[in-house]
């Protein structure tokens, strides 16, 4: 899956565009980065109610290619920022996070956790 499928699967809405056709592997839903931080792995999405700059932090030392912020939350300007300058895409979705797990989950994209 590529990010271009993540957006039209999500409906979403570009925020901040990166590298569209960047390969997504597997998906992660949490707001606590620590957790993010602890259990995922290789190339993941991150979708996240969460809205503080902490959220491209974790991402980029992840290697995340795209967060997504799930019930139509809204970055603002120094979040949007701080992923433009780390190529980061940023996508918004009316779902909440349940929903959009689901949706990516059911379209084929694994949750990537470690055991």
């Amino acid at each position: 899956m590529i990010v271009k499928d993540i957006i039209d699967i999500l409906e979403g809405e570009i925020i901040c565009e990166g590298d569209l056709d960047q390969e997504i592997k597997t998906a992660c839903g949490s707001d606590m980065m620590s957790d993010v931080l602890a259990f995922v792995k290789d190339q993941s999405v991150l979708l996240t109610g969460l809205v503080n700059p902490q959220v491209v932090r974790t991402a980029e030392m992840m290697d995340m290619a795209c967060i997504v912020f799930v019930r139509g939350k809204m970055p603002d300007e120094s979040i949007i920022s701080l992923a433009e300058q780390r190529g980061i895409t940023l996508i918004k979705t009316r779902f909440r996070m349940f929903t959009a797990c689901g949706r990516l989950y059911t379209n084929g994209l694994s949750g990537g956790t470690k055991v």
